[in-house]
């Protein structure tokens, strides 16, 4: 499965990861930048980036997806992450997740990856609706959500701070 091509939007590749693939992680989460409206709100360290690489793999064998290494078609360069894993078991409810190198803001791509990844998700049938939540803060990542079709739904707790939530269903493609 390592390597394996997940989807192709026309300037992104989504792939799984390799298990030497932690140092592309820390890459991605080791500055403020990227971490600033996640959990903990701080830049992860190399054992927190190989925790999370373990646990994209225990996701993708246990539910058949998980948060994939984003790269660019063109050149191949790792541009971030993106997927949709399992949230609440036993909701079933899954979460789509994103983020993306601070060189690589502003070019449409969080659209781009989560917009492929809605069509995938639903055409692969894991389940009826997906949700995505954001830092209250997180004003860019709100507006691809809903550039993507998603509505807002009743805010949650994460974390410690009130969620702006959003769902999107596949009958809302």
């Amino acid at each position: 499965m390592v390597g394996t091509l997940i989807l192709e939007t026309s300037r992104l590749r989504l792939v799984m990861w390799d298990a030497s693939d932690a140092g592309l992680v820390l890459a991605l989460h080791s500055t403020i930048g990227t971490t600033r409206y996640m959990s903990g709100g701080a830049p992860w360290g190399i054992d927190k980036c190989e925790e999370r690489l373990a646990s994209w793999f225990k996701e993708n064998a246990q539910d058949g997806t998980t948060k994939y290494k984003l790269l660019s078609r063109d050149d191949g360069r790792f541009v971030g992450r993106a997927g949709i894993s399992m949230h609440d078991r036993d909701e079933n409810e899954f979460e789509l997740g994103y983020a993306l190198r601070e060189e690589e803001w502003g070019k449409g791509y969080a659209t781009e990856v989560a917009s492929a990844l809605a069509m995938w998700f639903f055409e692969k049938g894991f389940a009826t609706r997906f949700i995505a939540f954001t830092h209250p803060e997180n004003f860019a990542s709100q507006h691809v959500l809903k550039k993507i079709g998603m509505r807002p739904v009743a805010p949650r707790l994460i974390d410690g701070f009130v969620a702006p939530t959003f769902e999107l269903g596949a009958t809302d493609i």
